[in-house]
């Protein structure tokens, strides 16, 4: 809650004015502010530092795991992710890859020439839609090439932050935000790092805690944990590495408290 002003203090002592808007927080007046219901602080600065150790010694060479060979293929993989296995769109990319490599054979085609190759990895219909304008797009207006600033990504078809995340981090190797997919999401309201459940607040509560030399692999270490040990329906917690810094109420085993706030 913000401090009352000192000056309306001062004018009327006994007045019940409402508090000014409070300014936007620092990383550290966030972690002060975050206390959980049990009295711990799942923002304070030490927690997220040893979490981030525990990250990059478990995780140190994560990659993307979307298969690609340049910036156009992750591009139209990452449109294909959603709502879909990177496992599955692995699946479906040799093939679409094999017959339109290039953004110029992309653009060349209609939506139903690619649908039945992606069919598989749902929602086809609008994805179709998607790549084909994206490649479009890049060949009318970029010529040909994925263009590496964010505001140029989100002009494309299909094209949200998530993809663009993904396209900047893992290809060009620029942290302009943080990849929110479903285990990001999910783990990170698990580990009390977010309360938001809203992509776009969770991508900003991690960016103000989070060191911006973080933002990238933070989002493929997260991934991978999901994967391998904080399954959705049945987390390992007994194998987990950040065990005792999780809270939350699904806990299959643990050695901490239970806090309300772990949200699931």
């Amino acid at each position: 809650m913000a401090a009352t002003s000192k000056k309306a203090l001062k004018a009327k002592p006994a007045a019940k004015s409402k508090p000014k808007a409070a300014k936007a927080k620092t990383s550290k007046a966030r972690a002060k502010s975050a206390k959980s219901s049990s009295g711990a602080n799942p923002l304070a600065p030490a927690r997220v530092k040893d979490l981030l150790q525990r990250l990059d010694a478990n995780y140190p060479n994560v990659k993307c795991a979307l298969d690609h060979k340049n910036a156009f293929e992750l591009l139209v993989a990452t449109i294909l992710s959603a709502q879909c296995t990177d496992v599955r769109v692995n699946m479906v990319t040799p093939e679409l890859f094999a017959k339109y490599p290039t953004p110029e054979a992309m653009a060349a085609m209609e939506p139903e020439d690619i649908e039945p190759i992606i069919r598989t990895t749902g929602f086809f219909r609008n994805k179709a839609k998607s790549i084909v304008g994206a490649a479009r797009k890049l060949v009318a207006d970029y010529g040909s090439k994925v263009p590496e600033d964010i505001d140029q990504l989100l002009t494309l078809p299909g094209v949200a932050r998530k993809t663009a995340n993904v396209v900047l981090g893992s290809w060009f190797g620029k942290a302009e935000g943080v990849v929110v997919d479903t285990h990001v999401h999910r783990i990170s309201r698990r580990l009390e790092l977010t309360k938001e459940n809203d992509p776009k607040g969770i991508e900003r509560d991690l960016m103000n805690i989070l060191p911006r030399d973080h933002w990238i692999n933070f989002s493929h270490q997260i991934i991978w944990h999901g994967r391998k040990i904080c399954i959705a329906r049945k987390p390992k917690c007994a194998e987990c590495p950040l065990e005792n810094l999780c809270h939350a109420g699904d806990k299959t085993w643990s050695t901490v408290e239970i806090h309300k706030d772990a949200r699931l």
